[in-house]
């Protein structure tokens, strides 16, 4: 839903998360950039409008100039919040966490795939070596564990809904997959029975936290049943634990599709809350 963006922007400021000084028009990624993770053909026919027709249904939002500026300012964005979190400690994009875009194609309203060309791009520059992506997003992130299979400087971690899409999995470094219906408690459990691991195990420079909230009991597609509470106990979790670390972080978007929508706006907000709380002014 287009809308969630710009109420998330009001929720923010609405009640004082985060200052309207503080939000940054994104710059939009170059072609350079993309091409970092994607493929020229692809990249070529998607900003020419020359996608096959079948492979714009895949990604399942029609073709526009406006479109294209649209992914690319959403990438930039998770770039830029990139570098601001290498200085600041953490940042977010209030858009982002494509991560069923793959090097070729796109799928599931995702066209490039906004923290894998971040990573890209700061392992480019030599601002980071090694990244921990956590994706607690319901659908698997698929995507970056395909871009990020056998390699070394980059850790795929996604815990999602087992039956829920995408329907044919790729194989994360970790997957953990969860059944319908579980609620805040078997969720938090299953979380604090790998995450500290994943943390501790793996040396990094850099976290990109995928923040979807899909997994809200209200959401049209996630089929889980966590609390409002229960999602901001989850954020908490990692947070905490990346902080006591002394690590940067990214938050990224992703998925959110309650009905209405508003409730999906109440939650994203809520990890920029607990943001704010477990980070404030102590990096």
């Amino acid at each position: 839903p287009i809308s969630k963006y710009g109420l998330l922007r009001q929720e923010l400021i609405g009640r004082n998360i985060i200052h309207r000084e503080d939000f940054v028009e994104t710059p939009l990624a170059t072609k350079e950039q993309l091409l970092r993770v994607h493929t020229q053909t692809y990249v070529d026919a998607f900003m020419t409008g020359d996608l096959d027709p079948s492979a714009q249904r895949r990604i399942g939002l029609p073709w526009s100039e406006q479109l294209v500026n649209r992914c690319l300012a959403s990438v930039g964005a998770t770039v830029a919040a990139a570098r601001t979190a290498m200085k600041m400690g953490v940042s977010g994009a209030l858009s982002g966490g494509t991560h069923h875009s793959f090097e070729d194609r796109g799928e599931g309203f995702c066209v490039f795939n906004d923290i894998a060309v971040a990573i890209r791009e700061l392992q480019y520059t030599g601002q980071v070596k090694r990244v921990l992506i956590v994706d607690l997003d319901v659908h698997q992130g698929n995507g970056n564990a395909k871009i990020f299979q056998n390699d070394p400087s980059v850790f795929t971690f996604s815990m999602h809904g087992a039956k829920n899409f995408p329907f044919r999995k790729e194989v994360s470094d970790l997957d953990v997959p969860l059944h319908d219906g579980i609620g805040d408690d078997e969720y938090l459990d299953a979380l604090c029975s790998v995450w500290p691991d994943v943390l501790h195990n793996f040396d990094c420079d850099l976290v990109f936290y995928q923040a979807g909230v899909d997994v809200l009991n209200k959401d049209a597609f996630g089929r889980l049943k966590l609390s409002h509470e229960g999602i901001k106990e989850r954020d908490r979790l990692v947070l905490e634990a990346v902080h006591k670390q002394r690590l940067p972080i990214v938050l990224t978007l992703g998925g959110g599709y309650a009905k209405p929508i508003q409730s999906s706006v109440t939650s994203y907000a809520g990890t920029y809350e607990v943001a704010t709380e477990v980070y404030g002014d102590s990096w």
